[in-house]
C-alpha cells in the first residue's frame, strides 16, 4: 500500500505526537503507512502526489481566518504552501482529508467565508449527517447522528460554491463538507478520543480555547462521560483510497 501523508502544525511535541498516534489507531494504520511531516518546523518538500494513498491535515492552532498581520511567518509560509498544494488536490480531486483546520484552508482557499461567527468550546458537540452525508459511505457505521470533539475559534460560515454539505450541528452549522468525490473537511476531529483529547487540553492551556483555571474541571467533566468519537469515518477514508 502506497502510504497516506499527515501534514501536521503544531509546534509541541506532545501534541504532535498525540495526533500522530491518534490518526494511525484510527486508520488502523502502521507507521510506514502515514507519513508525517510537520510543517512548523520545516518547509513542505516537493511533493508527487502519485506516491501516496492520500492526505490528512491534522488541527492547528493556527487560524486561517486571522488577519495577515498577526500571523507568525511560520504560519504565513505554511499556509501558502498548503494553498499551492490545494490547487493541485482540487484540481486533480486527490484523496483529502482536513479535521478542523482543513476546514480553514479549504474554505478559505475555495473561497468560502471563514470566520468566527460560529465557534465552539472545548469537548463533545452533537453532529446531524446530512442526507447528502449519509449517501456518501465516509460515514459509514456512524448513523445519521454521533458525538465527536471539537474545540475551535473559527468555522466555515458560508460554504465555498459547489460544496456539498455533508454534516451539521446546532452550535456550528457546517460541520463537515466536501469539494468535487474525494476532498473532504470535517470541523469536528473525528481522530479524537477521550485521552486525546484530555492530552491537548492540557497542551493547549493558555492559548484561548477556555480558562486556564477552568483547566480541571473541563478535564474532569469530559472524562466523566467518555465516549469513542467518530474515528470509524478516518477509517472509512483509509479503506477507501488506499491503492
Amino acid at each position: 500500500m502506497k502510504p497516506f501523508l499527515l501534514l501536521a502544525t503544531r509546534a509541541e511535541d506532545a501534541a504532535a505526537d498525540g495526533e500522530y498516534a491518534a490518526f494511525l489507531e484510527a486508520g488502523g494504520l502502521e507507521p510506514p503507512e502515514l507519513v508525517r511531516v510537520r510543517l512548523e518546523s520545516q518547509p513542505l518538500p516537493d511533493l508527487d502526489l502519485d506516491d501516496y494513498s492520500g492526505i490528512v491535515v491534522g488541527g492547528s492552532p493556527f487560524n486561517a481566518s486571522d488577519p495577515v498581520e498577526s500571523k507568525s511567518a511560520v504560519q504565513r509560509r505554511v499556509e501558502r504552501e498548503l494553498d499551492a498544494l490545494l490547487d493541485t488536490v482540487v484540481a486533480t480531486d486527490f484523496p483529502f482529508l482536513g479535521a478542523c483546520y482543513g476546514v480553514g484552508l479549504l474554505g478559505t482557499h475555495q473561497n468560502g467565508t471563514v470566520d468566527r461567527q460560529w465557534p465552539e468550546p472545548v469537548g463533545p458537540t452533537r453532529v446531524t449527517v446530512t442526507p447528502d452525508g449519509l449517501d456518501d459511505g465516509i460515514f459509514d457505521g456512524l448513523g445519521s447522528q454521533f458525538d465527536a470533539f471539537v474545540g475551535h475559534k473559527e468555522a466555515c460560515a458560508v460554504l465555498p460554491a459547489g460544496a456539498t454539505l455533508l454534516a451539521t450541528g446546532t452550535a456550528c452549522p457546517i460541520q463537515a463538507f466536501r469539494i468535487k468525490s474525494n476532498v473532504y473537511a470535517t470541523q469536528f476531529h473525528p481522530e479524537l478520543t477521550v485521552t486525546g483529547i484530555v492530552e491537548r487540553i492540557r497542551v493547549y492551556r493558555d492559548y484561548g480555547y477556555f480558562a486556564p483555571d477552568e483547566m480541571d474541571d473541563l478535564i474532569q467533566s469530559i472524562e466523566s462521560a467518555p465516549f469513542d468519537g467518530p474515528s470509524g469515518l478516518v477509517r472509512s477514508f483509509v479503506e477507501r483510497y488506499a491503492r
